[in-house]
């Protein structure tokens, strides 16, 4: 790809694998196997930002008071196609964790509703969960452990379980907040079943969706019907970072009375005439740099230039669990899920380190790692301690191929040994 414009690449034949790289900025010498965490900018799409702003500051107010709109209709146009939705479902906001603040700060919580997380809640969700419990009226957290590995039976059982010991008080609300693809743990969690259980049981779904649009095929929320669904684009669809969907039906929009910052555009309810005013809000709620989201468009078209979605996904897929299990091989461990039931593009390979420790060797150890496999390995992929044991999540990504799984396999090992010599752990695991 030699010119300099956004579309040059249009001409070239995709070819998954290294080959992938030249449609990056990465460091050719890293390895990254974390796209997970931040999402990975094509080139083409870093290119059309460019393109963009110099559109916007050669006309500021022409862009912003007329030509902004539009273009913004047509990216919610073609994520509600992408995900199964109605285009005045879905909003742009900057990430997941701030579509989720503007559901739960939006309901009217009560004394005796029940908020219903898991131990495997994005932590920033937790805490906003811990927030709201903290403040009047005091709803109650209600929280699911979930240890893997396990399965999707394991998960939905324990979950109706849960269900069944926490019943809804007399007019009280129950809102679970569920994760389609758990963070840490990259783990894929049987969501569709648990909405339905929830709508069987009365009970609220806001389902954190971080790591789904760009990884989950075949989306569509009109028949899953969750009462809040919110999705990262910078993750897996290639969105140049930060940028979410917010999906929320037509039924609960009314739930959703004012946008993170208010909107200039924010009606009271009662001056509403039964209208929901949700969608205009988001049109405009404050002056933010609009690139990453009116890129999205790019990046959709980019991924249907390497053949779309189910293409992208069966290579990432086939690759993460072919790459987990030859990592397990080189580092003498295992993967979390043998079955690749709860794996799409992330695979949990378990490190060779003790997981027998203190509270406070173990923050020694996930920072010493952290800085011997970036600063020293020029490599990553994300590392966690989780049920006893320390794991490392791989993201598969469409530049990637197994010898990179290789590399930073023997790159794990390598660390994790001067780690423990460090700590004086010993050479067991």
């Amino acid at each position: 790809m030699t010119q300099l414009d956004s579309q040059s690449y249009k001409q070239d034949t995709p070819v998954f694998g290294h080959n992938m790289l030249q449609y990056y900025t990465l460091d050719p010498d890293y390895i990254n196997l974390n796209n997970g965490s931040y999402g990975t900018t094509p080139l083409p799409v870093q290119r059309a930002v460019v393109e963009l702003q110099a559109k916007i500051e050669s006309k500021p107010d022409l862009f912003h008071r007329v030509l902004f709109q539009p273009m913004l209709i047509e990216v919610r146009e073609r994520l509600a196609s992408l995900i199964g939705a109605k285009t005045d479902e879905v909003v742009l906001v900057t990430n997941a964790s701030m579509g989720l603040n503007v559901v739960l700060r939006n309901i009217d919580w009560e004394e005796g509703d029940i908020i219903i997380a898991f131990t495997t809640t994005y932590n920033s969700i937790s805490r906003t969960a811990a927030y709201l419990s903290d403040k009047p009226p005091h709803p109650t957290i209600t929280v699911i452990d979930l240890a893997f590995p396990m399965t999707h039976n394991d998960i939905i059982n324990k979950f109706k379980a849960h269900l069944e010991a926490h019943p809804a008080k007399p007019n009280k609300k129950r809102v679970a907040i569920i994760d389609s693809i758990v963070s840490n743990p990259g783990v894929l969690l049987p969501w569709q079943e648990l909405v339905n259980i929830c709508k069987d049981s009365g009970v609220w779904s806001v389902v954190d969706a971080a790591h789904s649009i760009g990884q989950e095929v075949g989306l569509n929320l009109s028949e899953i019907a969750p009462d809040f669904w919110i999705s990262n684009c910078h993750k897996w669809l290639s969105a140049k970072r930060s940028c979410a969907v917010l999906y929320v039906p037509e039924r609960n929009q009314h739930i959703v009375r004012s946008s993170i910052p208010t909107s200039a555009y924010y009606i009271s309810p009662q001056d509403r005439h039964g209208q929901p005013n949700f969608v205009k809000q988001y049109e405009w709620n404050g002056t933010i740099d609009y690139t990453a989201y009116l890129t999205v468009k790019d990046a959709l078209e980019f991924r249907n230039w390497m053949g779309g979605e189910e293409k992208i996904n069966d290579y990432c897929h086939n690759l993460a669990i072919t790459g987990g299990r030859r990592m397990a091989e080189i580092m003498e461990t295992e993967v979390m899920d043998p079955s690749g039931e709860l794996t799409l593009n992330m695979v949990n390979v378990e490190l060779p380190l003790p997981g027998d420790v203190s509270e406070a060797v173990g923050t020694k150890m996930h920072a010493s790692l952290q800085h011997k496999m970036l600063l020293e390995q020029n490599a990553y992929s994300a590392h966690f301690y989780h049920n006893g044991r320390w794991w490392t999540r791989c993201s598969a990504q469409v530049w990637n191929e197994l010898d990179d799984f290789e590399k930073i396999a023997q790159k794990w090992v390598q660390a994790c040994k001067e780690v423990k010599e460090e700590l004086g752990l010993g050479d067991g695991k």
